[in-house]
């Protein structure tokens, strides 16, 4: 009996290459783990799930990182007793420990090497679709599925649909990937893609930082994963399985297709990611505290980005303006080429590399009525601090306009 194979989109050829096999959206699919990323907030819940639960040490310690980002330095007694009993684990076991002061989770696998095309990259943080950038299966886990995964290799997961995301022109100057990510967010709807693969045609077109800020916002359009198509200098900096490529007639559930010539800087206003306008639109309003960095936007070339439109100038009187950088890597080459100098003379406060305010536990935490204009990825209510503050979410470009104008403002409106 001769079986044909029908087209698969890159969610379903990972999957099928990472199990025993062939399977297509729908299917339950068991399936190796390549790598198992483990946050401080959530370690001491993964370490109860191994030690009381499963009674279990991990299978392949080598595949099991645990990064300390969240809330590093510790905040609090409690905090810091939970770090240090997953220091002592890692320790223990010998899984890979990533401590305070080298960065955020998803920028530390990267530049570690621990997430590499057609991989499959458990983490315990819903933005761990950041590693699609590369072509690998990334997605978010609760500490019960990450402490099986660890303990096995293994995990199970429904193979997702695909929604085809194709961008066609070029970027207009001061337009960014941010930009890009924000204004796919808004096409398909906070829950326009739940459960599903968002598979992105992007040429090649975007570095391998851009391409992160994409599929890292994925998951806010309710994605299990965002793949993005390898090309351009992914093709140099990593060896990529020919196989790893959607095939012509893949089934997907959804084809939309984003003009880039025609898009104009965005910005996500409170307090839903999706609820994206023009800055011109929002041009004015007055801003508490702007915040640069994540892992959606804390790489070097946002830091290059933002120190541009700083250079020469000052934070306006009464806003508060801090970067944080995404790893110690990112901050040692921002001080090498003197952009954590630009930033500095310029009012901005600098901060330890990790998540900063983004969760609103330290760092930058927002009062009452305040409003902040953040390159992250989340501006739900209560998400960085009070209930009644405000975020807006935009690009490292226009936080710092935004940083010396005091108001809402284009890189164009900073003399």
């Amino acid at each position: 009996m001769t079986f044909v194979l029908k087209p698969q989109t890159m969610a379903e050829k990972i999957l099928s290459r990472r199990g025993d096999r062939v399977v297509y959206a729908g299917d339950l699919a068991v399936v190796e783990v390549d790598q198992v990323m483990v946050v401080d907030s959530i370690a001491q819940s993964f370490i109860e799930r191994m030690q009381k639960d499963l009674a279990a040490v991990p299978r392949y310690p080598e595949r099991v990182s645990i990064v300390v980002d969240h809330v590093a330095p510790a905040s609090t007694v409690s905090v810091a007793q939970a770090q240090k009993e997953a220091r002592e684990y890692a320790a223990q076991t010998g899984v890979a420990l990533f401590d305070v002061g080298r960065g955020i989770c998803h920028q530390v696998l990267m530049e570690e090497g621990l997430a590499r095309p057609g991989w499959i990259v458990l983490g315990s943080d819903s933005h761990s679709t950041t590693y699609g950038a590369v072509a690998a299966f990334g997605t978010g886990m609760g500490a019960t599925d990450i402490a099986l995964a660890a303990a096995s290799g293994k995990t199970w997961l429904r193979v997702p649909e695909s929604v085809k995301v194709t961008f066609t022109g070029e970027l207009r100057p001061g337009v960014s990937a941010k930009d890009v990510a924000l204004e796919m967010i808004r096409t398909l709807g906070a829950d326009g893609a739940t459960y599903q693969s968002i598979e992105i045609h992007a040429g090649d077109r975007f570095t391998r930082g851009e391409r992160m800020t994409l599929a890292n916002l994925c998951v806010e359009a309710g994605a299990k994963v965002g793949l993005v198509v390898p090309g351009g200098e992914i093709l140099t900096m990593y060896d990529v399985p020919d196989w790893v490529y959607p095939d012509d007639g893949a089934v997907y559930v959804q084809q939309i297709e984003l003009d880039l010539g025609v898009l104009n800087p965005r910005m996500s206003a409170p307090s839903e990611v999706d609820n994206v306008h023009d800055v011109s639109e929002l041009r004015g309003l007055k801003v508490d505290q702007v915040f640069i960095g994540t892992c959606t936007n804390g790489r070097l070339e946002d830091l290059h980005a933002a120190a541009e439109v700083l250079k020469g100038h000052k934070v306006s009187p009464g806003t508060r303006l801090l970067v944080i950088p995404a790893s110690s890597q990112v901050m040692e080459a921002a001080m090498e080429d003197g952009t954590l100098l630009t930033l500095q003379r310029a009012g901005a406060v600098l901060g330890t590399p990790g998540c900063g305010p983004c969760m609103g536990r330290h760092q930058g935490v927002l009062a009452p009525g305040e409003v902040c204009v953040s390159t992250s990825n989340r501006n739900f209510i209560g998400r960085m601090g009070d209930k009644d503050a405000q975020i807006y979410l935009a690009s490292p470009a226009v936080a710092a306009a935004t940083a010396v104008m005091g108001r809402i403002a284009l890189p164009g409106d900073v003399g």
